[in-house]
């Protein structure tokens, strides 16, 4: 019988451990990698992260833990922007992306239905040359959350996104006072991700 752990109850090691073990990617009890994990995790969701609809950030985590992860490109900015018109045209979102890959400047100018679509379809834009096979990966579910409402100023979003390849589904999740950077990290991850899981 497999075991299915919820991430919230993930406040022991033992847990920790059945739930690397079930993505494949095991852990040796007591060793540093699996306590780094947990105290990870500790802060992670101290800070507003939630992990129980999100098993991409969490298998990120983990493979970052057991060198099971290779980066495959590394960001180095990004931009938003949104137009209104006046004559009645829709408004346009537009993202602008700089990333490397192995070392090789990549930067895009994308428009989409909303920032989350223009920021999905720059980075893609930006890394499609180097992995084509991102051509499969669709965005299929977005969520906003806000977090510590009381107190409006402080308030935190996050943000949880579900990507595919057409067989599987991840969730990744992203967490920051501003709904663009938290939206930017969950996204980032599930591509991320999807890259991490292809042949090498």
């Amino acid at each position: 019988n497999s075991q299915n752990i919820l991430v919230s109850e993930l406040a022991g090691q033992s847990n920790i451990l059945i739930k690397a073990e079930q993505m494949g990617l095991p852990l040796e009890k007591g060793s540093t990698a699996a306590k780094n994990l947990l105290q990870s995790v500790k802060e992670l969701e101290n800070i507003g992260y939630s992990f129980e609809a999100a098993g991409g950030s969490l298998e990120l985590l983990i493979r970052k833990e057991t060198g099971a992860y290779q980066k495959p490109f590394d960001l180095k900015e990004y931009h938003t922007s949104f137009r209104q018109y006046r004559d009645g045209h829709s408004p346009v979102c537009e993202a602008t992306v700089k990333v490397f890959v192995n070392d090789m400047p990549e930067y895009t100018v994308a428009e989409g239905h909303g920032v989350v679509n223009a920021l999905d379809v720059a980075l893609r834009k930006a890394l499609l040359s180097f992995y084509p096979e991102l051509a499969r990966v669709t965005l299929v579910d977005y969520k906003v959350r806000i977090l510590d409402g009381h107190d409006a100023t402080a308030s935190k979003t996050r943000v949880l996104i579900v990507c595919s390849d057409g067989e599987n589904n991840w969730g990744t999740v992203g967490v920051s006072e501003n709904i663009i950077e938290a939206s930017w990290i969950a996204l980032v991850d599930g591509l991320d991700l999807f890259l991490q899981r292809c042949p090498k």
